[in-house]
């Protein structure tokens, strides 16, 4: 369902920062996102259950994931999205033989659309919120710990929080408790740390943000409950910088990523403590596919 990943180390970043920079590349997925690691083992597990269809709500790449799973695995799939999602990635979808459905404004109506759909022969694939998502994104922070030394930090993008949960799973197996997490948003899309600020789950109004793949209105409860039991630090970057982000991860290392993976880049840029100290930082590439280049340049000219 997904592969191995390299461990790169950017010169480009590392230089410009004074320190090691190593980039986990899940961009380079079949899919183009890490989300392919625990869609793909959560498909796995479901279709052992007995799961005849596979149905998921998703802005673009969790149901990506879950379509290139169930086409792996001979798995009927269902797809809802909200209007926001890019033509690219619905076309993607649909490569993959899923149906597709466009439903409502954001991903909660989605999300709520995907829900009421489902009937007993049915796997629902929540994009985000389930343990055995968590578990199979945790494989990435597994290769890492084969291949390198402990960083001193992982900086990460927050949307619902299951990427979040996944690394925290995967450092918390490896024995790496105590390495700090970044969790990396943009305004306008940061009910993350709207919510470490109130000290429970806020739900934003709305999603204003270019970074849709960020856009959940709430983290997942377990997202929250981890900035109890470990260290985890909130930054919030601009969309303006987060395309820089994904235009410094384009001329540098010649890959194409969302804003809601560039804004992992620029937030190593931020004023932030951590950062400053840390000298050997891991930051997951999440990788994206509903931007292109040329969608990268009309942001660009727009925002830049």
């Amino acid at each position: 369902m997904y592969i191995e990943t390299p461990l790169l180390e950017s010169r480009a970043l590392s230089q410009r920062l004074g320190k090691s920079i190593w980039l986990k590349m899940e961009a380079m997925q079949p899919t183009g996102s890490f989300k392919a690691r625990g869609i793909g083992h959560a498909c796995s597990v479901y279709m052992e259950r007995g799961a005849r269809r596979f149905v998921s709500s998703s802005g673009g790449n969790a149901g990506l994931a879950v379509a290139y799973a169930g086409r792996k695995l001979g798995v009927p799939v269902r797809v809802v999205v909200p209007e926001t999602t890019s033509e690219r990635a619905k076309h993607l979808i649909g490569m993959e033989n899923a149906e597709v459905i466009v439903h409502g404004k954001s991903w909660d109506e989605a999300n709520r659309f995907a829900l009421a759909s489902c009937t007993s022969a049915d796997a629902f694939l929540h994009p985000f919120d389930d343990p055995l998502i968590w578990e199979g994104h945790a494989s990435m922070i597994d290769e890492v710990a084969r291949a390198a030394s402990k960083p001193d930090a992982v900086v990460l993008s927050v949307g619902g929080g299951g990427l979040l949960c996944g690394v925290a799973e995967g450092l918390r197996r490896n024995r790496w408790d105590d390495v700090p997490l970044v969790a990396v948003e943009t305004t306008g899309a940061a009910s993350y740390a709207a919510s470490l600020e109130a000290g429970e789950r806020v739900e934003l109004p709305a999603i204003t943000s270019i970074a849709t793949s960020l856009g959940a209105r709430s983290v997942c409860a377990e997202a929250l409950a981890i900035a109890k039991r470990r260290a985890v630090t909130s930054v919030v970057v601009s969309d303006r910088q987060a395309v820089g982000g994904c235009l410094e991860m384009l001329d540098e290392h010649r890959v194409v990523v969302e804003p809601a993976c560039g804004a992992s880049v620029a937030a190593l840029d931020s004023d932030v403590q951590l950062l400053r100290d840390a000298r050997n930082i891991l930051l997951i590439v999440c990788g994206g596919v509903g931007t292109n280049v040329e969608q990268l340049k009309r942001w660009s000219a727009e925002l830049l």
